[in-house]
């Protein structure tokens, strides 16, 4: 594994897989899970970064790690890529337990915060370097250029490149030893709108390929657009993992049913409160607070009873505003436990 780092004070920082492993050494058997941990914590003098954290990754999704800076993602990172040891608990990557980590790491490709590399090589060089270190075949090299989005600018020096070239050839260095586990800190972070989209549609074709893809990120918004499966992370505690779908589906959304007047909305309103969904009625629209699936029924029922609807859709709950409905502090332990229950 090389995995690419930036540190305050040094330029480049490249720390390579030992000479004597293979490039890519699959395992026996496939395991059902990337990643596990149990009880994982890190202790900084008094302060727990990481708490007793427990959560695990399927093989085979894009799997967002959210929550706000200082929350414990990239501290927990590093302890899934040895780069440092568990103050308790234990970590499972590819089935493989962290105490071995040199049976792991070169299945392994990550992205620790921001990439960095020799400024005035081109990327190829940057490359070819990193290859030689990491004893990975350099006829690599071309297919990943290509595959991130980079032909045509290889043999330009890093320094010309912007913010959203430099991220893809980070993220082309971490695929370097075609890792089955690709794990990414923070890769939309400083990008412009196109830069995003660039990582994001990269990101999914990796998934394709059959790649794992845990992304850390606090940009609640942009995880929810990408990730299958969610870990969702406090103050170095886990609040929430499972399905995506299954999270957002969890929390209340509404229907938000337009029509010519007030008098038919009035009227699906009343059909609404006979199935006991509560509504209200609001700048010549109606919010009701009943799921997705009852759409049809209303529709159906209102135009039977004389109302048309001319405009009927979902109003569903974002990530963030089921982050935060998780973490406040009215929201208790045991909504928590709940939701980790039904769906983890």
């Amino acid at each position: 594994m090389s995995v690419i780092t930036q540190s305050e004070g040094a330029e480049t920082i490249i720390e390579p897989a030992p000479s004597d492993l293979p490039t890519y050494a699959p395992a026996l058997q496939t395991p059902k899970l990337a990643i596990h941990t149990r009880q994982l914590t890190k202790t900084y003098g008094p302060r727990n970064a990481v708490n007793g954290v427990n959560f695990e990754v399927p093989v085979g999704v894009v799997a967002g790690f959210v929550g706000p800076n200082g929350a414990g993602k990239t501290t927990t990172i590093r302890m899934l890529l040895a780069l440092i040891k568990p103050t308790a608990g234990s970590v499972e990557v590819l089935g493989v337990p962290s105490s071995d980590p040199s049976d792991y790491l070169p299945r392994v490709g990550a992205l620790i915060e921001g990439p960095a590399f020799y400024p005035t090589m081109s990327a190829r060089r940057n490359l070819e370097i990193l290859a030689a270190l990491g004893g990975v075949d350099k006829r690599r090299i071309d297919p990943l250029l290509v595959q991130v989005g980079l032909q045509g600018r290889e043999r330009d020096a890093v320094k010309t490149y912007s913010l959203g070239m430099r991220q893809r050839l980070g993220i082309a260095a971490a695929l370097l030893p075609n890792p089955a586990l690709l794990i990414l800190d923070e890769p939309t972070n400083g990008l412009d709108p196109a830069g995003i989209q660039e990582i994001r549609q990269l990101i999914r074709q990796l998934r394709d390929q059959g790649v794992t893809i845990l992304i850390s990120s606090h940009l609640l918004a942009e995880v929810e657009q990408i990730a299958d499966w969610i870990i969702l992370l406090n103050q170095g505690e886990v609040v929430y993992q499972g399905w995506m779908d299954a999270l957002l589906e969890s929390r209340q959304g509404a229907l938000i049913a337009s029509a010519a007047s007030e008098d038919e909305l009035r009227i699906a309103a009343a059909v609404a409160s006979s199935h006991q969904y509560e509504s209200t009625l609001e700048n010549g629209r109606l919010r009701i607070l009943a799921p997705a699936d009852f759409a049809r029924a209303l529709n159906k029922e209102s135009m039977a009873a004389g109302a048309v609807l001319t405009e009927l859709t979902v109003d569903r709950t974002s990530l963030e505003e089921t982050f935060f409905s998780l973490t406040e502090p009215a929201t208790g332990a045991s909504g928590v436990a709940q939701l980790n229950g039904a769906h983890a």
